[in-house]
């Protein structure tokens, strides 16, 4: 199954909210693991109050994603420019090869095949668009070719009655902006992994990031906390802030534009300013794992203290210091996990090799 297969395959499936934690059904899709048997579940906190929809806009074509690259070791958010990548050879798996370890072994992350769009800009009247290694402006409802990008490009985009104004061009309401592989966009003063998609409507802008789930998280999970801290910390932090955006990426809801935000409303997300090679550690080792009840995916809500947690959420939800504690202490990821989803596992999304 390729990747367009399983984000397809995901999204055929009319998953429903159950009230623990908010979780969303994933049975068929993942293995639960569990290190020790699940403690007695509570009840579950409600869950926050859902975003106001986004601007309504005549349905985008489907537009063929960028191909995926994988990413370097080494933190990059000091320097964008990309670096070529070598053409990967075919690779024939054994048989009876166990899935986990060819995975692995081809460098495949069920992370990578899941996009997310996250508005990182709203409502704006302007803004400062470029990329780092030149691109392509598409027309987001019917995927034509308007415009080249040349690299270190910038330009001041507004929305202009039906139309934005990218510096000169005047192009359709609605434009994707598309770097070459490994690329990245500018906008405002980020840079941003994967695709940017534009839209402007009453004389004001919106600007969503389409990117894999993978490359989000390595910015999360720098972002909430750390990069510094014990990787088993990251870790827990990774499984935590991947279940969490799995809910608002699988729960049907109206949202046409986009799933989450860039804030701590949702999770923080700075693109690629707050990448580390531990991060990215972090979520490439637990790539596709969980916080799971029952075989949903569960809203893991999580705060950065204790006491934030139990005024916001109740009590049920992860504290951020508390898990460096544990984790100086000894405790792995899936026992910090353990320690603050009360009942759960951790499960797994698996990708099908055959």
């Amino acid at each position: 199954m390729n990747r367009q297969a399983v984000i397809t395959w995901l999204q055929q499936r009319p998953w429903l909210l159950i009230p623990f934690l908010g979780v969303i059904p994933i049975v068929g899709l993942s293995n639960v693991h569990q290190d020790t048997p699940p403690l007695n579940s509570e009840n579950a906190p409600p869950t926050p109050v859902m975003p106001t929809a986004a601007v309504t806009l005549p349905p985008l074509a489907a537009v063929s994603p960028s191909p995926q690259t994988l990413l370097s070791k080494q933190p990059s958010p000091a320097s964008p420019t990309p670096t070529p990548i070598p053409q990967k050879q075919p690779v024939t798996p054994p048989r009876n090869t166990n899935p986990q370890t060819l995975q692995a072994a081809i460098g495949l992350s069920v992370d990578s095949a899941i996009q997310m769009r996250v508005v990182v800009q709203k409502g704006v009247e302007s803004l400062p668009i470029g990329t780092s290694a030149g691109g392509i402006v598409l027309d987001a409802q019917t995927g034509k070719r308007l415009h080249n990008l040349p690299a270190q490009s910038v330009y001041e985009a507004q929305a202009d009655g039906k139309t934005i104004l990218l510096g000169a061009l005047r192009l359709p309401s609605a434009i994707l902006i598309d770097p070459i592989p490994n690329g990245v966009t500018y906008v405002g003063d980020r840079a941003y992994r994967g695709r940017m998609l534009l839209v402007g409507s009453d004389s004001r802008l919106w600007a969503v990031n389409h990117v894999s789930l993978q490359q989000y998280l390595y910015s999360v999970v720098g972002s909430e906390v750390s990069p510094s801290w014990p990787m088993e910390a990251l870790k827990a932090q990774a499984v935590a802030a991947r279940s969490y955006a799995l809910t608002y990426h699988l729960k049907p809801v109206k949202r046409e534009l986009w799933d989450m935000g860039d804030d701590e409303y949702y999770q923080v997300y700075k693109g690629i300013e707050s990448e580390a090679t531990t991060t990215r550690q972090a979520v490439n080792v637990t790539g596709g794992e969980f916080v799971s009840y029952r075989g949903g995916v569960v809203e893991s809500l999580y705060a950065a203290t204790d006491d934030i947690v139990m005024e916001a959420f109740q009590g049920k939800g992860m504290s951020q210091i508390g898990a460096l504690g544990l984790a100086e202490k000894g405790y792995t990821y899936r026992q910090i996990l353990g320690n603050y989803y009360s009942g759960t596992a951790v499960g797994r999304i698996e990708m099908d090799m055959e």
